[in-house]
């Protein structure tokens, strides 16, 4: 390490801390900056409505703020927090409060797998707060396609009164998007893209449904309906015959199905309505049994949804 390197981390950091810092030319990255345009959009694009804008994600997340109102907008978290923290105390204290709710919304038991903290994202680390940022962005929001194989060169350093030790090493902004793969129109049409993912591990077929889920709520948001199970509330068809008239922009005579189905005849004519629907909007969907979708079948359920998120996901 240069000399002038080794007087500035004697400066910055403490004997005994390890502190890990994103090389200089990976800044300039232009994938790096992609994502941190994404990024931004995206919480700009959440925030709109609280009238809050983000410039810069080094500048403008550290004092809790934003973290505060993005948690509230994605998850509906109310917490008992000062709405604006002047202080670095007050500052600190708030970002406790969110970062452990975050956390636990996140799933992130496991406190190794955790790059970020209060510390770091007080102390405008970027690295901490991209890692951050793109956690959530999985959870909440995993239909987002953020720039895939992000990867940064990053410098560890250790402090000690014996020396500074270095090392560098890549890391893993975003992986490549298992959505991406599964969404992306040169996959080979001989392909079914549904028999495929049911054949891997059980966390990446959960993220493909989650993202389906999330599409299909966004849509049904305006008609006050949430679907929570995706198998056993397309069987009887109504929900699936609501998504494609909100899709398409028209409206189902209701004397055209059966709005509360009380038996399977019922269930089945409404599936079989809703597959002559789509195949009259000229839906790519391969053969499908409508019994298939009344029985639950997982396979029959998602082939549908896939190819209904697949055409209107961008519009």
């Amino acid at each position: 390490m240069r000399t002038g390197l080794k007087v500035y981390f004697r400066n910055k950091f403490m004997i005994g801390q390890k502190s890990k810092l994103i090389q200089p030319g990976s800044l300039k990255d232009p994938l790096l900056e992609k994502l941190k345009e994404a990024l931004i959009d995206w919480i700009n694009r959440t925030l709109k409505t609280e009238h809050i804008v983000v410039q810069s994600l080094e500048e403008d997340l550290y004092d809790g703020l934003v973290l505060h109102h993005l948690l509230f907008r994605l998850a509906g978290v109310h917490l008992d927090v000062e709405e604006i923290a002047l202080t670095s105390s007050a500052q600190i204290s708030k970002l406790e409060v969110i970062l452990k709710e975050l956390d636990k919304r996140l799933g992130l038991q496991d406190s190794s797998l955790i790059k970020w903290n209060v510390k770091l994202i007080h102390n405008k680390d970027l690295l901490a707060t991209i890692h951050l940022l793109v956690a959530m962005v999985k959870c909440f929001q995993p239909e987002l396609d953020l720039p895939p194989n992000v990867k940064v060169e990053v410098v560890i350093v250790e402090v000690s009164s014996s020396g500074i030790k270095s090392v560098v090493q890549t890391e893993v902004l975003t992986e490549d998007s298992l959505l991406t793969h599964f969404f992306s129109p040169s996959r080979h049409l001989g392909e079914d893209p549904i028999e495929q993912l049911l054949k891997l591990e059980a966390h990446k077929v959960n993220t493909v449904k989650k993202a389906i889920l999330h599409f299909v709520n966004q849509n049904m948001a305006t008609l006050g309906l949430q679907v929570a199970d995706m198998d056993k509330q397309f069987a009887d068809g109504v929900i699936l015959l609501l998504l494609i008239g909100q899709l398409e922009g028209f409206f189902i005579p209701l004397f055209d199905f059966n709005l509360t189905p009380v038996n399977e005849s019922e269930m089945l004519h409404n599936v079989t309505l809703a597959m002559d629907l789509l195949h009259d909007t000229d839906l790519q969907l391969p053969s499908i049994d409508p019994q298939d979708i009344v029985s639950q079948d997982t396979a029959a359920t998602l082939k549908v949804l896939y190819a209904l998120f697949k055409k209107y996901k961008e519009k």
